[in-house]
């Protein structure tokens, strides 16, 4: 097994990766922070992985995306899964405020991410095999006062990923969007984190991998979220607005 990682040293990606080392798995940890990759590498070697490489590359930019996809894979030796897991929450209130700030969470969790899955649906595709699965957020699911701008590009790249896979269903290739709730990782600090409906990043990194495996285009994690998810997009709006979420 063949993975690149992108966006390595985010809490549910390094999970996601020691689940993958386990198994023997060839790595590719990409990502900004050389010192942090490096170490993340010699750990995964540690727990099994066959090969753990790095390479840097600032993912948020969507110039020469083609390019990059194709030398990393070069230096993997091939591909069989790619996990897209970076992305940024942003400051809403300063988004509404300054469009740089918006066009800023726009272009990472958006724009950026939609050509690394572009390129990688046409990768996959062309070799007839392969799965891209990717981490959104159970905030695309409806606009909500708090988080609207970080959910619009959540709900983009569900659509864009959902559509990859329907482009992939009479083919081998697969494409998988994973739409975790709110987990303890450092993109949360500073909220308060108690209650029930908190996950952990391992919990949500094993419904990750087991997805992209096998399963339908979008699984949310944990589970239990589809459920509320349904509730909530389906409030209506005199309901809805009234609502602090």
């Amino acid at each position: 097994m063949r993975v690149i990682i992108l966006g390595a040293t985010s809490a549910i990606a390094s999970a996601a990766a020691r689940l993958y080392a386990a198994e023997g798995a060839n790595l590719l940890l990409v990502g900004r922070d050389e010192n942090r990759l490096a170490q993340a590498a010699a750990d995964l070697k540690m727990r099994g992985a066959e090969t753990a490489e790095v390479a840097i590359s600032d993912l948020g930019d969507p110039a020469d995306v083609e390019k990059r996809l194709d030398a990393f894979v070069r230096q993997l030796g091939g591909v069989d899964h790619v996990l897209l897991a970076y992305g940024i929450l942003g400051n809403q209130g300063e988004a509404e405020r300054d469009l740089t700030e918006a066009e800023t969470i726009l272009r990472v969790n958006f724009n950026s991410a939609a050509a690394w899955c572009l390129a990688t649906a046409n990768i996959i595709e062309k070799q007839g095999r392969g799965t891209l699965a990717v981490i959104g957020s159970v905030a695309g699911d409806r606009g909500r006062r708090a988080n609207f701008i970080y959910g619009a590009s959540k709900a983009g790249l569900e659509a864009l990923v959902v559509g990859i896979a329907h482009r992939f269903a009479d083919k081998g290739p697969r494409a998988v969007l994973i739409k975790p709730g709110p987990t303890m990782t450092p993109m949360t600090e500073g909220m308060n984190r108690k209650g029930a409906l908190w996950a952990k990043p391992e919990q949500v990194a094993a419904i990750v991998h087991a997805r992209a495996y096998r399963g339908g285009p979008v699984a949310y994690a944990p589970g239990f979220w589809r459920y509320i998810m349904l509730i909530i997009r389906n409030l209506p709006s005199a309901i809805f607005n009234r609502m602090e979420i």
